[in-house]
């Protein structure tokens, strides 16, 4: 009976030592009190305390599990989403993204201009003088479908390999890496309703660069968070494959800068601004199929463009900055698809675009172009 009472005693200290334990964990201390009490408080039913000190174990054993283990589970279900990395459109279109190991990037096809398909696309004023398949009778319909291809790919990574030069270059200079791309686009302009004439390709536009890309991202100064994201310089060649007298080409050295604002982390709006220079190498005159063309299409282009509540605008304005004025502008906007209905693509966008003015293809170069389009922009970088 002696040895019963000790047992008794120890299992009822080693319980209360439990209790109190379970106790710093929750902080339900006044709970715990209040039923070791009650079980303390039977006195000659042995049986009946410890089953009494039992059922209080298993019960503050289920209230650890649900305040401690319930809210460890919520917390590692939302930590991804917390901690995930907000990418701009520039940085996923150059690849300056910092969370994937560029080096798996090199030789992939990543979008570069948009690619588009419009089987709207209405011009007013249709450039006459083309001469489709060179048959002098003839004639361009107002309504043509308009698509373009445009891709690049890294053939470089990281031009600057030592680690101490880098530095040394980027405290110096800004720039944190030099890749190097190759990028081609292909503009076409297809007759498809003219059965009359077989339906041929009005024109196509075929422009391959290389590009060294400089990785900058550098907040500027005084600018409400704009940050220099990129400058890069190539050569750029460009020109229809056709014969005289139709034949158009012209190569060039290009500079692009950059900028973008970014307004939202949650809602993907962004505001970027491309400037585009370019210089044209001169050609000997008996090679020169276009020696006016700097003329109409100047020496560079300026693109804004806003993501914002899940639509894309954008504006494009080019100018020769001469006093017989010469230029164009382009306005662009786009909704993905997946807006209007959600069992759509999210990738693939309703768009519509407008251009007025000089150099929409390099045939139609020194002739005015109003058109209307519409149709589907097949990648977006949202």
């Amino acid at each position: 009976m002696k040895t019963l009472k000790i047992k008794l005693a120890l299992r009822i200290v080693l319980t209360c030592a439990f209790f109190l334990m379970i106790t710093a964990l929750t902080g339900n201390a006044a709970e715990i009190d209040d039923n070791l009490a009650k079980c303390t408080a039977i006195k000659n039913d042995n049986a009946a305390r410890l089953k009494c000190f039992d059922e209080l174990a298993k019960k503050q054993i289920t209230a650890k599990e649900s305040v401690i283990v319930k809210p460890d589970e919520k917390d590692i279900a939302q930590k991804p989403e917390s901690q995930e990395k907000y990418f701009s459109v520039m940085e996923k279109q150059w690849d300056l993204r910092s969370d994937k190991p560029k080096e798996r990037n090199i030789f992939v096809l990543w979008p570069y201009r948009p690619c588009f398909i419009l089987p709207l696309a209405y011009n007013s004023s249709p450039n006459d003088s083309t001469q489709l398949d060179v048959d002098p009778k003839a004639r361009s319909l107002y309504n043509e479908v308009k698509f373009q291809l445009s891709f690049k790919f890294k053939i470089w990574r990281d031009l600057i390999r030592s680690e101490e030069i880098k530095k040394i270059v980027e405290k110096s200079t800004g720039i944190r890496g030099i890749d190097a791309w190759v990028a081609y686009t292909q503009q076409s302009f297809w007759q498809l309703y003219n059965s009359a004439f077989s339906a041929p390709f009005r024109d196509t536009n075929y422009e391959p660069e290389l590009l060294l890309n400089f990785d900058m991202q550098r907040e500027i100064p005084y600018l409400m968070g704009t940050k220099l994201q990129f400058i890069n310089v190539g050569f750029n060649h460009q020109s229809n494959g056709r014969a005289e007298p139709l034949s158009r080409s012209w190569n060039r050295i290009v500079a692009n800068i950059g900028l973008e604002k970014i307004f939202g982390m949650e809602k993907n709006d962004n505001f970027s601004l491309l400037l585009k220079t370019w210089y044209r190498l001169p050609e000997n005159d008996e090679d020169d199929d276009n020696p006016d063309l700097s003329g109409y299409m100047g020496y560079g282009e300026l693109w804004g463009t806003l993501y914002w509540k899940n639509q894309r605008f954008a504006v494009m304005l080019r100018n020769n900055l001469r006093s017989e004025n010469k230029g164009a502008v382009q306005l662009d906007w786009s909704i993905p698809l997946s807006s209007i209905n959600e069992s759509l693509a999210k990738k693939i966008s309703l768009y519509v675009q407008y251009f007025n003015g000089y150099g929409e293809s390099l045939l139609d170069y020194n002739t005015s172009i109003n058109r209307i389009s519409a149709g589907l922009m097949l990648v977006d970088w949202r």
